[in-house]
């Protein structure tokens, strides 16, 4: 990980495209700006945590239902 210090109004450039820059300072929060092509997805990690864990969550269960589906079938053809 790399770690640079920033004053407000400093910024960080990242791939020639990505622009992060320090808006605003108050007690223990920063405030950031954050510039990116429209095809980059930027989000927060708690929430990008959250879609991760729903999408194993919904694969899971999926998975379990083709199982499901594949047993079943099984069986009708060996009857």
């Amino acid at each position: 990980m790399l770690s640079l210090t920033r004053k407000v109004n400093e910024a960080i450039v990242i791939n020639d495209n990505i622009i992060i820059e320090v808006l605003e300072t108050r007690e223990s929060k920063v405030k950031l700006g954050l510039s990116a092509p429209k095809n980059i997805k930027i989000l927060r990690k708690e929430v990008y945590d959250e879609i991760i864990k729903s999408n194993k969550s919904s694969s899971i269960k999926e998975n379990t239902g083709l199982d499901t589906l594949k047993n079943l079938l099984k069986k009708e053809a060996l009857q």
